[in-house]
Parts: C-alpha cells; sequence; structure tokens
C-alpha cells in the first residue's frame, strides 16, 4: 500500500511567468481528514504574490483551515483529478479494474503528488521547496492512448510501458476517457485534451460533442476551439487547451489560472446542486473584471446547452480565469449532448433558484439577472435557432455522423419538444 504523504509544497506560475515559485506547503490537520494551508514567507514578501483565491485562502500569516464542510480549500480541489484521472492513479497504484476501482480509495495528498504537473491551471503540487521537478509523460500516440483508454475501461491489464506514459496526464477531471497531449503537427505549439470514445458508448458522444461544440462557436459563443480524429475506428476530439499560452515558440509556456463555478460559491460538491445559474450572474456582477461583457455571454451558454440537450453544465463545467483581484470567464468547454430520452430533462444546475427543468420559458425568467430585457433573451436565442437549423447538417457532415447517428440527436436533444413547452414552436432540423 502506498504511503500518503503528510505534506506537500504547492507551487505556482504567477501571471506572465514562464518559471513557478513556492507560494505555500500543503499538511495533515493531526485527528481529522482536513489539509491545512499556509502561505511561504518568501512568497508573501514578493511583490509579485497573488492570493491562490482570496475567499479560502488570502494571503497572510498561519495555517488556513478549510471552511464550509470542505476537507480542502476549494481553489486547491481544482487543481486535482475528477473521477477518470483518478481511476487511472488508483489502477496504477493497486491494480484494481472496473468495479473495483474506488476513486476514493486514497486521500487528497495522494492524487495531488501523483497526478502530472501540466495539470488544468497554474499550479502544481511537489515534495520540495528548494527544486521543481515536473512529472511529465512521454509522448504517446492516439491510438496508444485510445488502447490505455480501452484496457482501463474494461478492466484488462495495462502493459507497464504504456502505464506509465499515461499516469501522468492523468490529472484532467471528468467522468469519461481522456488525456492531456502536446501537439506536434500543427504550424503553432499547442496543448490538447484528447476525449476518447468507450467501447460501451450507446451512442456517438464524441461525435456529438464536437458537434455542438462547433456549433456553439458557428453562433456566437467564445469556446474551446475543438478537431475530431477517427482514431481505431473510432473518433477522439481533440480541444485545444486555453490555460496555456505559447512563448518562445512554445520552448516555454505562461500558465493561466482557472477556478470552477463552484469554487466561486465556495460550495460543497453535495450543495452543488443548489447553485443556480442566477446566482453565479450575481457573483459575475459583484467579482468580474467585465461583467457587461460577460453576462451576456453566460446567459446564450444557458440558453445554448437547453437548445442541444447539455444538461451536463454542473458548476465544474463552468470556469473562470483569475488574475489575483478578479475573474473572467474562460471559454465554454464541455457542451456536450447527453443521453436522455425524449421527455422531461433537468439540468445539472438551477435556472432560478428551485427550478431546474430544461425548458426556454425558465430561461427567459433569468435573463433580468443577466442584464437582459425578454426581447433581448429572445433574440439571442432565436439566433441561435437559426444557426442550429441553417449549420446542422453541414456540422453532421464534419463529424461524419451517419444517418442513423443524425436522426438520434434529431428532437431527442437538440430542439426537444420539452424545451420549447410554454415559449414557442419547435424548429424543425431540415432534410
Amino acid at each position: 500500500m502506498t504511503s500518503e504523504p503528510s505534506s506537500l509544497f504547492v507551487w505556482i506560475w504567477l501571471p506572465g511567468k514562464t518559471e513557478p515559485v513556492v507560494a505555500g506547503q500543503v499538511m495533515k490537520q493531526d485527528g481529522s481528514d482536513n489539509i491545512l494551508f499556509g502561505y511561504g514567507r518568501s512568497y508573501r514578501r514578493n511583490p509579485d504574490a497573488i492570493p491562490i483565491f482570496d475567499l479560502d485562502l488570502p494571503i497572510g500569516e498561519g495555517l488556513i483551515e478549510p471552511s464550509g464542510g470542505h476537507n480542502l480549500a476549494p481553489s486547491l480541489r481544482d487543481a486535482l483529478p475528477d473521477r477518470w484521472g483518478r481511476r487511472v492513479i488508483v489502477n496504477e497504484l493497486l491494480g484494481n479494474k472496473r468495479e473495483e476501482i474506488d476513486e476514493d480509495a486514497f486521500g487528497e495528498m495522494t492524487f495531488m503528488i501523483r497526478s502530472g504537473s501540466d495539470r488544468i491551471g497554474a499550479i502544481d503540487f511537489q515534495e520540495s521547496a528548494d527544486e521543481f521537478v515536473p512529472r511529465v509523460s512521454a509522448e504517446a500516440t492516439l491510438e496508444e492512448l485510445q488502447s490505455f483508454a480501452d484496457k482501463i475501461e474494461a478492466g484488462e491489464a495495462v502493459p507497464e510501458v504504456l502505464d506509465r506514459t499515461i499516469l501522468h496526464g492523468s490529472s484532467i477531471g471528468g467522468a469519461r476517457p481522456k488525456a492531456l497531449i502536446n501537439d506536434t503537427k500543427s504550424d503553432r505549439p499547442r496543448k490538447l485534451i484528447a476525449k476518447f470514445s468507450a467501447a460501451n458508448d450507446v451512442f456517438a458522444m464524441v461525435k456529438g460533442e464536437f458537434a455542438t461544440m462547433r456549433l456553439a462557436k458557428l453562433a456566437g459563443l467564445d469556446v474551446a476551439e475543438v478537431e475530431i480524429e477517427q482514431v481505431l475506428d473510432r473518433e477522439v476530439l481533440l480541444v485545444e487547451r486555453f490555460d496555456r499560452i505559447p512563448v518562445d515558440e512554445g520552448k516555454n509556456w505562461h500558465r493561466r489560472s482557472i477556478l470552477s463555478a463552484l469554487t466561486w460559491t465556495q460550495e460543497t460538491e453535495l450543495a452543488a446542486r443548489h447553485i443556480a445559474y442566477t446566482e453565479l450572474a450575481d457573483i459575475m456582477r459583484a467579482r468580474f473584471a467585465n461583467p457587461k461583457k460577460d453576462l451576456p455571454e453566460f446567459f446564450a451558454r444557458l440558453s445554448f446547452n437547453i437548445l442541444v440537450g447539455n444538461t451536463d453544465d454542473h458548476a465544474r463545467n463552468h470556469a473562470g480565469f483569475w488574475d489575483g483581484e478578479q475573474l473572467s470567464l474562460t471559454p465554454a468547454y464541455d457542451i456536450a449532448p447527453q443521453k436522455r430520452g425524449t421527455g422531461e430533462a433537468n439540468q445539472a444546475l438551477n435556472i432560478t433558484p428551485g427550478k431546474n427543468a430544461a425548458q426556454l420559458v425558465n430561461v427567459l425568467e433569468a435573463a433580468p439577472y443577466f442584464q437582459l430585457s425578454e426581447a433581448d433573451a429572445r433574440q439571442i436565442i432565436a439566433s441561435q435557432i437559426q444557426t442550429i437549423v441553417d449549420r446542422w447538417h453541414e456540422t453532421c457532415d464534419a463529424a461524419r455522423m451517419a444517418s442513423a447517428e443524425r436522426r438520434y440527436f434529431e428532437g431527442r436533444q437538440i430542439f426537444n419538444a420539452y424545451a420549447f413547452e410554454g415559449y414557442g414552436s419547435i424548429p424543425q432540423l431540415s432534410d
């Protein structure tokens, strides 16, 4: 059994810098599961220092105990892997397979030090305060990565060489197979997230996500750039990372700090189902650098999610860049049609307090919180509908969707009748 570290050092890339500095130290609290954090003296004296997040980790002397039912500051939890990354790490440490894999088999300190250093955001965890030693993966092909994902999902043995190659790309969150990779083929340096098809997918999830992400961009939303490739007779979605900015032609990188909407609220995972879009709009008005720009954008993401059947819009699937003083919206990500019947559906977040039905009438009710009139809101929705109608089939062509796959989405996720109840007529996707 791997022993759990009792303390680790938190390194941070400050805005505009290509090398990290030590911000402080995390350590277990005696007699509890809590993990404390304290800023280092040298960091507190650094004129460029910023708080990791001022709501849970303001810069000051002494140890900071997590509050509000957390055992770890939410801004630090944002840097840790979620389900898929934890499955990879538990598989590597224990050899557990499929249903034997318990994502809670280890404490958070294990996942801090066992996941890769190229994690989302601008912090990393190290055993040393003096020397930063990045945990990086060897380069792997998409075919190798897809094979690895299949073996983990199927509970099959993973070749040791491939296991070590993939492991340090496990720091990304989410529930589905994915990996962090460097793009070595394009004409500019890029870092990508590769999202793989699962062997047991009941519908074309990767193709569907590519289509809805592409349609979101065509509809004017600020979204992460996506591409789709075929690997081992299945599709892989490539998502360009927006938390990395290349410097010196990719020899170095600026890292942008990212905080999830769950961290904006300081709520726990258990309480997250009570969060409403309107509550996030309140935070945006108070804490964001440019709410006049970000509020209409965030409203448009809400309405688009409903039009395309993305009900997985939980608080970790929204995020903001953090500059040490204010937040600003990141590009949208994880806009994907979810498995459902043709009947009622609910959003993962409430739209207004206590209302999460995936219906446009609820979206209209939320419009004033985003400083929009009903007419403005209807115009945003109408424009999105027109884009989807006009560009659906060419987008499906780009995704290489078969006719049966298109029909699966049409009227089920895309333009589901339930979404339009009490709002207006149901749009039709042209043949």
